[in-house]
């Protein structure tokens, strides 16, 4: 049942909020959760859920207990996600929970998929621990946290985030000769971030002709997402550097059912892992089988239009760059780029209004 909580719970509940972050991009299909042990109102023990297979964060604030030398008994626990009852990489958290005997447990947020589903909760209640669940402010918070390993539960179909990049009188790619980028360095520095926190990144085969992309994080140490392209007819180059460069992160090719079996042949024997579909559902649904939970579109525009047809684009993150490139939509124009000097951004009601200045006179 949903409680009101005190201000010094909502305080610890923020705590285990910002523990959990310390697993994103790293804990996949997993959900991001963080922990914390409060005892007589101090913090006793804390973790969060690092890496996938490791520790789950309620075993992890509980092994910080011991560390600290304190006793968790009768304290109370603060968790993001309501712990479970379920064998899986790690065993049930309950029966740490129960077996350290922690007198209270406050969850952020539950846990909808199918093998959990308030079965910890319930057998927490059943073995003498108080239960309350949060509601407000730290419940939305938690439950947007995990925003992929939600919709996969639900749906078994990953979470999509459209990126996108445009100047200022909507031009989504540049000239021929011009470099390639539209938005700035600290901007395709933050993609390369976004990049390395999904588990799958997808571009369409025109993207993937025009740029020969790489599609890594390019962030020392980040677990590299699989690399999606979206190619109906097989017609990836053998020598793409997405081919080259299987060492590196695995590369899936979402083909029609009636592409040509040679090219799919090639392609499988060059390293890719095909994918027939009929269209971005069942490709998503085929994704989510391999525990694909997020999905991060980032070129094309005929891919992005059929993931908007399809109702299948969760999120946009969309960079609005103070350039004028000229020309149509496919960035073949010749009047060339023109960099502002400055812009600024404002919001007006609901849209981003850049004010740019090109001269100075």
């Amino acid at each position: 049942m949903n409680s009101q909580l005190t201000a010094m719970d909502q305080a610890h509940l923020q705590r285990a909020l910002q523990l959990a972050e310390g697993g994103r991009g790293r804990v996949s299909p997993n959900p991001l959760v963080g922990a914390v042990v409060v005892r007589d109102g101090q913090i006793i023990g804390e973790g969060f859920h690092a890496e996938l297979g490791g520790l789950h964060a309620e075993r992890a604030a509980l092994a910080d207990c011991r560390e600290r030398r304190e006793d968790p008994a009768g304290a109370t626990m603060y968790v993001t996600l309501e712990p479970c009852a379920h064998e899986g990489r790690q065993p049930p958290c309950v029966e740490a929970i129960l077996e350290a005997g922690i007198g209270r447990v406050v969850i952020a947020s539950d846990d909808p998929s199918e093998k959990a589903a308030g079965r910890g909760p319930g057998i927490l209640r059943d073995g003498g621990v108080e239960v309350a669940f949060a509601a407000g402010a730290e419940a939305t918070a938690a439950r947007r946290l995990n925003q992929p390993f939600r919709k996969h539960a639900r749906t078994g179909l990953p979470r999509v985030a459209l990126k996108m990049a445009m100047s200022l009188d909507g031009q989504t790619a540049t000239a021929p000769g011009d470099s390639p980028w539209i938005s700035g360095p600290e901007s395709r520095d933050l993609v390369h971030r976004w990049r390395a926190e999904h588990d799958a990144i997808a571009v369409g085969i025109g993207t993937a002709l025009a740029d020969d992309p790489l599609l890594t994080a390019r962030i020392e140490g980040a677990r590299q997402p699989k690399r999606v392209v979206f190619d109906s007819q097989a017609r990836l180059p053998l020598n793409s550097q997405l081919l080259q460069t299987l060492d590196q992160a695995p590369v899936l090719v979402v083909t029609a059912p009636d592409a040509p079996v040679d090219r799919t042949s090639s392609l499988r024997e060059a390293g890719a892992e095909i994918i027939p579909a009929t269209d971005v559902e069942s490709a998503l649904r085929e994704l989510g089988r391999r525990e694909v939970t997020s999905l991060f579109l980032e070129g094309g525009r005929a891919l992005a239009s059929s993931f908007l047809a399809a109702g299948q684009i969760d999120e946009s993150r969309t960079f609005i760059a103070p350039v004028l490139l000229g020309g149509s939509n496919s960035g073949d124009g010749s009047a060339g780029r023109v960099v502002a000097l400055e812009s600024t951004t404002e919001q007006v009601g609901d849209d981003a209004l850049i004010t740019a200045r090109f001269k100075e006179w």
